[in-house]
């Protein structure tokens, strides 16, 4: 549990650092996950706030999507799980109801007013079920492309992804809507990362969702294991020029920072290390 007033500071210092976009919470039930039971009170805070980075929350259900409206959120994620067992577990709906019902809230956010991205959580693999088929995931794309919602995350939430699988799944996305806007949010769990990282990239991911510090980790998926360091993908793009608009010194001291109120070592690279100066 993260004090109200500590996840402020951290998410202030990293939406200033010149990321594009802070995810500040979920509105998922406050006794089921109760780290994020003030993601209202967070949002209705940093709504009278100007910050660089665009704020997002995730919604999963009809009563999040309406508490997220309430507060103000200008960018609304809202995710299904290609992985039957996942979703029951993570939402207590079969994957297909899951998808309608995200779909019809997807189009209440956009006729509302807000940005929306749509997302295939455990789209290469379940810590539950083992290896997805890729024509599953195929197909929740092309049921979200049909409604229109071409902002699509293919989410690696067991950390089951491998490179080349990356890139054809990324690249499938592309084939199926050349314009859609792909994100890849990428978790470490067995080392792959940021190997998966650079494969969504090359395959024509514009977006990839990390972790300061290498948080994060999914409560109802079997392995929770945080995604890649975004101080970590930050220092390797810049070293090749990429991304120098960021501070990535304001990232590393937030992670470190996050490793003390923990008091734990956290998977992030850099923040231990050090970074290797260009």
């Amino acid at each position: 549990m993260v004090p109200s007033l500590v996840k402020l500071d951290w998410i202030r210092r990293v939406a200033d650092s010149g990321v594009d976009i802070v995810q500040v919470g979920s509105f998922v039930r406050g006794d089921k996950v109760p780290q994020m039971a003030d993601t209202d009170d967070l949002f209705r805070t940093l709504a009278g706030e100007s910050h660089r980075a665009l704020l997002s929350a995730l919604v999963l259900n009809d009563k999040g999507l309406e508490r997220a409206l309430a507060v103000g959120v200008p960018l609304i994620c809202l995710g299904v799980s290609a992985s039957e067992t996942h979703s029951r577990k993570n939402t207590g709906m079969g994957t297909d109801d899951a998808q309608r019902r995200i779909i019809a809230l997807a189009l209440e956010a956009r006729q509302a007013g807000r940005r929306v991205q749509v997302s295939v959580q455990s789209a290469f693999g379940c810590g539950f079920e083992g290896a997805i088929a890729e024509d599953r995931v195929r197909a929740m794309v092309e049921a979200y492309l049909a409604a229109g919602l071409t902002a699509i995350s293919l989410a690696d939430t067991a950390g089951h992804a491998f490179p080349a699988q990356m890139q054809r799944l990324v690249a499938q996305v592309l084939t199926l809507e050349p314009a859609a806007e792909v994100t890849a949010h990428i978790h470490d769990t067995y080392g792959l990362g940021m190997a998966n990282v650079y494969a969504a990239m090359e395959a024509g991911a514009t977006a990839i969702e990390t972790s300061f510090g290498g948080l994060g980790g999914c409560p109802f998926t079997k392995v929770a294991a945080g995604n890649v360091a975004t101080e970590d993908l930050v220092h390797g793009l810049q070293r090749a020029g990429q991304r120098t608009d960021i501070n990535l010194a304001t990232l590393v001291s937030v992670a470190q920072d996050v490793a003390t109120h923990f008091g734990r070592e956290l998977p992030g690279r850099v923040q231990r290390a050090g970074g290797i100066k260009a």
